[in-house]
């Protein structure tokens, strides 16, 4: 679009910065986000762009700005800031004016879709151009999935169906099943790809039932080439999403079709589930991404240090690696924090400066032991198998570490006790109050027992 009432100068610098908008993000994310953007004012080196709706500025204004702002900089020698504002008069002139304009949502996001007939690129949610496979960082927590995700990516047949992946938030799934579609886009791009949350499957389902149109949805989604359904826990419970979700899982596995399924646990410990369906899901490759470890963590940071351009003394990195443990997406969102305090306070990063801007994160990170990490560490420490911690077995060898453990669960994290009897073989409440009181009890009478649970709550902390 043109920007009306500026000179030509300044129009063909923006109709650059669309090009290279258009070219680094693929036609599909520019169709739906970046070709509303209309420039509609320049003053002192501030730039006001519109666009039709808040949702699109909301999106563009999270996933877009940085870029758009380093593209007009380097257009324009005096850039001082870029305005993004709503100007509903704005939409596309063959919209009908009584006819709500339907873009491509996020993957979470509840919003229908327009489209003239089914097609991949009618339903599949946008790609994150960040997430790619030369900006995974892998280690040995991951590395199994990676090379599941390679193998599917490169291979011209389905080598697994389908592949699984499983893990923690914030592991590093989402990023492997769009580095999938983004290898497959540019490698083979006749196949047809559509990657969308389990979520808006659902929300694609019911509007099709709404419309009367289930056929049309049939369609649209047993006829790609590779489906990727992200988060499929969420479907949990939905009994007919369920059942319209095993049919065209299993209409695309007999047409050889590739599928790639997300989510936070395995297929056998997906509640809500019917068993045919935790069945199906494990057929092929299950692949889990464990908890980062120190090194991948510091990997993750030099990796993310070198795209955001910024000089990050290593001590810093090695502190942050030290420290947060939860996910590689608080660990990217602590190291973002830091380098826009230096950038815009226009002090260096130091150890110093890391503490007092990450202040909360750090408090929130320094006691957050997971049941996991308790478990794994008390049935080393006792010496039995971690998966006796789930067993039904009684024997007192194996009773008393599960009962330790589940005291320390109850002392360590936010969990409830509901909570930790299901992660302990789905147990009772009441059977963790027990374990609890057993414990004190047995501290209380024996110094050496007392002992051992102190060592292992020190470990724990550390």
């Amino acid at each position: 679009m043109k920007a009306s009432g500026l000179d030509s100068q300044l129009n063909a610098k923006w109709a650059r910065v669309r090009g290279r908008l258009r070219s680094e993000y693929g036609e599909q994310a520019y169709r739906s986000w970046l070709k509303p953007l209309t420039l509609v004012g320049h003053t002192n080196g501030e730039f006001r762009i519109a666009v039709p709706t808040r949702f699109i500025r909301d999106w563009v204004m999270q996933h877009y700005s940085d870029r758009l702002r380093q593209l007009l900089a380097g257009e324009v020698n005096e850039f001082r800031a870029v305005e993004i504002v709503v100007d509903s008069a704005r939409a596309p002139a063959d919209t009908e004016a009584n006819q709500p304009i339907y873009v491509q949502a996020p993957p979470a996001a509840v919003a229908e879709i327009h489209s003239p007939g089914p097609g991949a690129d009618d339903v599949s949610a946008p790609l994150d151009p960040r997430f790619t496979f030369e900006n995974f960082v892998v280690g040995k927590s991951n590395e199994l999935a990676y090379a599941a995700a390679r193998r599917v990516a490169e291979s011209k047949t389905v080598p697994f169906n389908p592949l699984f992946l499983y893990g923690g938030v914030g592991l590093g799934k989402t990023h492997l099943m769009h580095a999938i579609a983004w290898h497959i886009k540019k490698a083979q791009p006749e196949r047809r790809v559509i990657y969308l949350s389990a979520e808006k499957f659902m929300y694609q389902f019911i509007r099709a039932l709404r419309h009367k149109n289930t056929m049309a949805f049939k369609e649209q989604f047993r006829s790609v080439d590779v489906l990727m359904i992200d988060d499929v826990q969420f479907i949990s419970g939905k009994d007919s999403t369920q059942e319209e979700f095993f049919h065209t899982f299993n209409a695309l596995v007999d047409q050889n079709r590739q599928v790639v399924i997300s989510a936070d646990k395995s297929p056998s410990d997906l509640e809500g589930l019917e068993e045919r369906m935790r069945s199906r899901l494990g057929w092929g490759l299950v692949a889990d991404i464990h908890p980062t470890t120190y090194e991948l963590r510091l990997g993750i940071l030099q990796n993310k240090g070198e795209q955001l351009g910024a000089e990050i003394p290593p001590k810093v990195l090695e502190f942050l690696a030290h420290k947060i443990l939860s996910n590689v997406r608080e660990l990217e969102g602590a190291l973002n924090r830091i380098v826009a305090h230096a950038t815009l306070v226009g002090r260096p990063v130091t150890l110093e400066t890391t503490q007092e801007v990450l202040h909360d994160l750090l408090r929130a990170n320094d006691r957050r032991v997971t049941i996991e990490e308790i478990q794994r560490k008390v049935a080393e420490h006792f010496n039995i198998k971690i998966s006796e911690m789930q067993s039904a077995r009684r024997a007192r060898a194996v009773a008393r570490p599960r009962q330790v453990a589940m005291y320390l669960a109850k002392q360590l994290t936010s969990r409830s006790l509901p909570e930790i009897g299901r992660k302990f073989g789905g147990r009772d409440h009441t059977t963790v109050m027990h374990a609890v009181r057993k414990v004190e009890e047995l501290r209380s009478t024996d110094s050496s027992f007392s002992e051992d649970v102190d060592l292992l709550r020190r470990m724990l902390e550390a």
